[in-house]
C-alpha cells in the first residue's frame, strides 16, 4: 500500500459565525474516507484560540502545517469581491513551503460563487510557486444549498465537480511530491 499524503484544508474566513464551518465540515466529510490523503486542518481561528493570551507565531505554525501538506484545498468566501484578510495572513507567513505544491479552492458567496474570489487567489498563489488547478467547487447562494445540519439539500450537483477535482488534484500531488523528491525546487535556480 502506498503511504498517504497530506492534504491540507484550509479556511479562509475566520468570522465570528461564519458559513465556511458549514461548507467545511461538509467538505471534510466528504474527504475523510479517503486511501490517498490524511487531511490536516490550518484555520486561522484554531491558530488564535490555540496561543490563547501567548504571542502565537503564525510563521512558525504555518512554517510547519505547509511544510507537512503535499495539496491544499482553500475553502474560501467571497467578502466585497475578493477574499478575506485573515486568509491572506495565513498565505503570507510563509512563502518556500508552498513551493511546487497544487492547491485546490471550494469557493462560496452570493450570485457568483466566491469565483472572483478564487481568481484573486491564483494570481497569489501564482507568487508563491505554487500550482492552481482549474476545477474547483463553487457554491453560489450557499446559504440556501445546506440544511440546519450542514447537509447539502442535493449533494449529487456538487459531488461531480469535488470528485472531478480530486482526481485532478491526486495526480497534482502525486506528480509534484515525486518532482519534489528527484530535485528539491529550490536548487533550480540556485
Amino acid at each position: 500500500m502506498t503511504e498517504k499524503m497530506t492534504l491540507a484544508v484550509i479556511y479562509g474566513s475566520a468570522r465570528q459565525g461564519r458559513f465556511c464551518d458549514t461548507v467545511t465540515s461538509w467538505l471534510i466529510r466528504e474527504l475523510s474516507s479517503s486511501d490517498i490523503f490524511s487531511l490536516t486542518i490550518i484555520d486561522p481561528l484554531r491558530f488564535r484560540s490555540a496561543r490563547g493570551d501567548k504571542a502565537g507565531d503564525l510563521g512558525e505554525w504555518m512554517e510547519r502545517k505547509v511544510g507537512e501538506a503535499d495539496a491544499f484545498i482553500v475553502v474560501t468566501p467571497e467578502y466585497n469581491h475578493g477574499y478575506p484578510a485573515a486568509l491572506k495572513e495565513l498565505i503570507d507567513s510563509v512563502y518556500e513551503p508552498w513551493h511546487a505544491k497544487p492547491v485546490a479552492f471550494v469557493s462560496y458567496g452570493g450570485a457568483s460563487g466566491g469565483i472572483r474570489a478564487v481568481e484573486q487567489l491564483r494570481q497569489v498563489f501564482g507568487e508563491l510557486h505554487s500550482v492552481t488547478l482549474r476545477d474547483g467547487v463553487i457554491l453560489a447562494k450557499a446559504w440556501s444549498k445546506f440544511d440546519a445540519a450542514g447537509n447539502l439539500y442535493k449533494p449529487e450537483e456538487v459531488q461531480a465537480s469535488l470528485f472531478l477535482m480530486m482526481d485532478r488534484l491526486t495526480w497534482w500531488a502525486r506528480t509534484l511530491k515525486s518532482a519534489r523528491k528527484a530535485t528539491p525546487y529550490n536548487e533550480i535556480a540556485a
